[in-house]
């Protein structure tokens, strides 16, 4: 069976997209840490971060770094930090939180926001990866 985030993917839930390459994709979280919250996947279903073979693995940081490059860019934070964990979803998944604060890394807060913002949000952040990878 399909993983959430497969099904996103394929389009058959949406998402507030800001990247995506061949291999990967990155949206916002819809339950963040902090405003910029954002996950990259690779495509490719995989349950385990370790089990992605060298190369994938290296992509998926490179793709990441880019991607936490516009975040920084476009969400005020003293830096972006990444976490990867994989226990509520059995696919990859790099988290890239904005941080102010230690709780922001922590996983026990959480902010609220309207469509309207994770759709604004999400335009900003799409509009700083493609201006700085072309």
């Amino acid at each position: 069976m399909a993983s959430i985030f497969t099904k996103i993917v394929n389009g058959e839930i949406p998402s507030y997209k800001v990247a995506e390459t061949e291999e990967f994709y990155a949206f916002l979280d819809i339950n963040p840490n902090a405003e910029g919250h954002t996950l990259c996947i690779p495509k490719k279903e995989v349950d385990k971060i370790w089990d992605l073979d060298e190369a994938l693995y290296n992509r998926l940081m490179t793709f990441s770094r880019k991607v936490a490059l516009a975040i920084e860019s476009v969400v005020p934070c003293k830096r972006v930090g990444m976490s990867v964990i994989g226990l509520e979803v059995p696919h990859v998944h790099v988290h890239l939180i904005p941080l102010n604060k230690m709780a922001d890394a922590t996983f026990q807060s959480k902010v609220t926001l309207e469509k309207e913002a994770f759709e604004a949000l999400s335009q900003k952040i799409t509009r700083a990866y493609l201006a700085s990878n072309k």
